[in-house]
């Protein structure tokens, strides 16, 4: 007889995935209908790339709940928010575009735009996320720069980057999840209930349908927020299933080569690796 657990099953499936691949694979999954979390190398530092905004994104709210800050406050576009940004579509517009924080916030998460994650860490300090991330327990998360400079080398140290854990991102996806429906949830992240609920909707706006999206059905909702760094791709998020969360999983690959052996790009490989880490979860958490 076959005695073998689910998530001891899953946990094959996946190590398997990462085995197949050169490059290193970690990752932390919480099977939200039975509590059971595991990982592959979870506590392990890790750049963090575009991950670190949805901490970001929680200190700015905390900030709002204290009266610091003000979703409705007008940010104005100016052309030197546009210097070394890599990623979004603001720094091809033209300079003086008016937009609120509330809409930085969304062009940060929902498009990785840069431009908008100065507008947004403008208004914060960078040791005030920091300590933020320290205070509600993800001791693996060290935020080092608004953004981090355009030149870095793909074989980098890792001090050169923010970095954190996939076990930290779980933890804080957990604990935005927990606040939806428990004021005292909401209490440890900083935050009134109202503002966690604005946070997880403002992740599940998500457009970008790469990595944990890209195996599961096309109506699949996930609450999300992806990276891309010069050492990896990464991903993490709270996939839905049936209308209910079904399990969270963030996933971090590093040290990917340019082109793989056959002459694959190596961000084309790591982003389809971490679909099929999140596929498993979606296929083994069934029984």
């Amino acid at each position: 007889m076959n005695t073998m657990t689910t998530s001891s099953k899953a946990a094959d499936r996946l190590n398997a995935i990462c085995d197949a691949q050169s490059f290193i694979t970690r990752y932390c999954v919480r099977n939200l209908l039975t509590g059971e979390t595991f990982g592959r190398g979870a506590d392990e530092e890790t750049p963090s790339a575009s991950t670190r905004k949805t901490s970001i994104m929680m200190a700015a709210l905390k900030a709002v709940g204290e009266g610091r800050l003000d979703l409705d406050e007008k940010i104005v576009y100016e052309q030197r928010l546009a210097e070394e940004v890599a990623s979004g579509i603001f720094r091809y517009l033209t300079p003086g575009i008016v937009i609120s924080l509330r809409d930085a916030i969304t062009g940060m998460m929902v498009l990785s735009d840069n431009v908008c994650t100065k507008m947004v860490f403008e208004r914060l300090t960078l040791e005030e996320v920091d300590l933020y991330c320290k205070s509600i327990g993800m001791s693996g998360t060290h935020h080092r720069f608004l953004i981090p400079p355009l030149a870095l080398s793909p074989d980098h140290a890792l001090g050169a980057v923010t970095t954190t854990t996939a076990a930290d991102q779980v933890m804080l996806l957990q604990a935005i999840l927990d606040a939806q429906t428990s004021g005292e949830a909401a209490a440890k992240l900083g935050c009134s209930t109202e503002l966690c609920q604005y946070a997880l909707q403002t992740l599940k706006n998500q457009v970008l349908r790469y990595g944990i999206h890209s195996r599961l059905p096309f109506e699949t909702k996930v609450a999300s927020k992806g990276g891309r760094g010069k050492r990896g791709r990464m991903d993490a998020g709270i996939v839905y299933r049936d209308g209910a969360p079904f399990y969270i999983i963030a996933a971090y690959t590093d040290q990917v080569p340019q082109a793989m052996p056959d002459g694959t790009p190596g961000y084309t490989v790591s982003l389809e690796t971490i679909g099929r880490l999140s596929r498993a979860c979606w296929d083994e958490f069934q029984s």
